[in-house]
């Protein structure tokens, strides 16, 4: 086939991938943007963009141009080398026409895939990977020592950007794109013919600002989440911790319709309610723990999670003076214990 047997054929597609990740990265940046001006819609922006199928359409379609890209820079590389021979070697400067990120275009790529490595397991494996895996919490990455939902990107940002090394790797990692990048965006009109003296003067200058505009952005992003890590916002601002809540009661009311769907399996197979009790409790008991300690640390500052861990701990000394009193005053202490937990459920209840 042409495009694959050709070089013509084989630039074509590097220049056509090449533009679709021009256009990702131009997209990414400009959600990015939304988490520094509104950080609960990018929030909304995460749970529209996790685990549902079009989502996850569009990050296959995304790997496969990716995977592509690198494919056909590795074999254009290796004709290159192989068309010049030992020539290559006798070679002490570039000649002016020539740019230093022209060759040295395959190396400047592989750091930039480090760099999307590193990015990819700091966000992606812990969002959607996650997400789509299972809505199991005790699967969840961990942030601050709770469990962190997968649809919350700002949490991931803090975890992220909480460790020194992240906002070096990541400048690294964009001056490395702006080289790949800005050479990559006039070459490949370049190679669908637009290199006349007229036009290609042009594309460099707006590759130029283009790849400027969308890395410097990158930059000025990476540098601000790592200041809001640093001083707590995405824990503290009440706005998140309500989100975070919602989030939470949202996760746990689909975990109970699978707990009642499993029960309900339990009920089909003949067991009895003990044995139900037996199989059912501890996972219930797991859950409830990871719900709860992520309530102390995504949401301590809202009132009605402040009056439900009032109320749990009110229930919990309840239950102390139950073990350590006399015979004959169990029967009060038990009616005011009930009447806590009771208090508790109806607080879990409300928004």
């Amino acid at each position: 086939m042409w495009l694959t047997n050709s070089s013509i054929g084989r630039k074509l597609i590097m220049s056509i991938t090449g533009a679709c990740l021009i256009l990702f990265l131009t997209f990414h940046v400009l959600m990015n943007a939304v988490a520094i001006v509104w950080p609960t819609a990018y929030n909304t922006i995460c749970q529209l963009l996790g685990a549902n199928w079009y989502a996850l359409v569009a990050s296959m379609g995304l790997a496969a141009l990716f995977v592509l890209h690198i494919v056909y820079a590795f074999i254009l590389t290796l004709q290159n080398r192989k068309a010049r021979g030992n020539d290559r070697y006798n070679v002490t400067t570039l000649p002016p026409h020539v740019e230093w990120s022209s060759n040295n275009m395959l190396v400047l790529g592989i750091v930039v895939v480090a760099f999307l490595v590193v990015h990819m397991i700091q966000f992606w494996a812990k969002m959607q990977l996650v997400e789509a895996l299972s809505h199991d919490p005790a699967t969840w990455a961990v942030v601050d020592g709770a469990a962190a939902n997968p649809a919350m990107g700002t949490l991931f940002i803090h975890a992220a950007f909480s460790e020194v090394w992240t906002p070096i790797v990541y400048i690294i990692g964009f001056v490395a794109l702006w080289f790949h990048m800005n050479h990559g965006f006039w070459s490949m009109f370049q190679t669908a013919g637009w290199n006349n003296d007229t036009w290609l003067p042009r594309l460099k200058k707006v590759a130029c600002w283009w790849t400027t505009i969308v890395v410097g952005l990158f930059t000025i992003q990476a540098v601000w989440f790592t200041y809001q890590a640093k001083s707590g916002e995405y824990i503290n601002n009440p706005e998140l911790q309500q989100q975070y809540y919602e989030a939470w009661d949202g996760a746990m009311k689909h975990m109970q319709e699978e707990m009642n769907t499993e029960v309900n399996a339990l009920i089909a197979q003949g067991l009895d309610e003990a044995a139900i009790q037996e199989k059912v409790a501890p996972k219930i008991e797991a859950i409830s723990g990871v719900y709860l300690k992520a309530l102390q640390v995504y949401c301590k500052d809202l009132p009605q999670v402040k009056q439900m861990l009032e109320q749990i701990k009110m229930q919990e000394q309840m239950q102390q003076m139950q073990q350590q009193a006399p015979m004959g005053g169990g029967e009060e202490i038990v009616a005011d214990s009930a009447a806590v937990a009771v208090d508790s459920t109806n607080v879990q209840s409300k928004k």
